[in-house]
């Protein structure tokens, strides 16, 4: 699958009771949005995106909003003057899930 397949896709409920991925199925996913970095522990995406000024960060990140209200699924976002980190994992399993993924590629088409 490529990164626009899965960026086509959209985020589906996770009700929990489902394993969280591996470290090697997450890292297999990575591959679809390799700007993206796995976590410590294996349990989160994140990355770091780079703006002009504090409002072009700010926009960005009403617009991952945005899409995060759309799909259900709500990234922890740090952001400030000319920069905006966001960090995926699926709470209810305190882990990824393709669900992340799906996000991720959802967020770089925005940078595009």
């Amino acid at each position: 699958m490529s990164v626009e397949d899965i960026a086509q896709k959209s985020c589906t409920p996770c009700r929990g009771g489902e394993p969280p991925m591996t470290r090697e199925e997450a890292t297999e996913h990575l591959e679809r949005t390799p700007e993206w970095s796995l976590g410590a522990e294996g349990g989160t995406i994140s990355r770091t995106f780079r703006f002009k000024n504090f409002k072009s960060a700010f926009d960005f990140v009403a617009k991952v909003a945005d899409i995060a209200e759309a799909e259900g699924h709500h990234p922890d976002i740090t952001f400030g003057w000319g920069y905006a980190t966001i960090a995926l994992q699926t709470h209810k399993i305190k882990g990824l899930h393709e669900n992340d993924f799906i996000m991720a590629a959802k967020i770089d088409r925005l940078e595009a």
